[in-house]
């Protein structure tokens, strides 16, 4: 296995040629996937910035942000289930981050459920900070939502 950081990752805008692949990943990753047609309005969405990544040939991961003003809230940021554990979430999301900083937002936010203890060790290590929860913010689970912010 290749470490991560010598991994050539190459970021590129959701496309509606990504979106099987994308919707496949997706299903695994979350008990309450988003639909075709809500990744459809990100590539529609003039505040969207949604990306895929690729190895190689292979589209591992996603993730994207919406500019408001002069914050990016993250929408998304999901690796491919067998491609986890190697540092590529780490490096979508400093990706996702310097693309939000050249679109001239000035902090990052985020939901994360709260039982997402990976995807908040994440956030926390790379400067995320807690500053509200949104109670049974998950419909389907009734779950909770840890909100984060980041300056940049």
């Amino acid at each position: 296995m290749t470490p991560a950081n010598e991994t050539t990752l190459c970021f590129v805008p959701l496309d509606k040629l990504h979106l099987d692949e994308v919707l496949a990943i997706e299903v695994e990753a979350y008990p309450e996937p988003w639909t075709r047609g809500m990744f459809r309005d990100e590539i529609r969405n003039k505040k969207s910035y949604f990306y895929v990544a690729f190895v190689e040939q292979a589209l591992v991961g996603y993730g994207g942000f919406w500019l408001v003003l002069d914050e990016a809230h993250i929408t998304s940021l999901t690796i491919r289930d067998t491609m986890r554990s190697r540092g590529l979430g780490r490096r979508l999301l400093e990706f996702i981050e310097d693309a939000a900083r050249r679109s001239g937002a000035r902090m990052t936010t985020l939901e994360v459920r709260e039982s997402n203890y990976r995807a908040r060790r994440l956030y926390n290590s790379a400067g995320y900070r807690i500053v509200g929860f949104r109670r049974g913010y998950y419909a389907k689970t009734d779950e909770s939502a840890i909100v984060m912010l980041k300056e940049l």
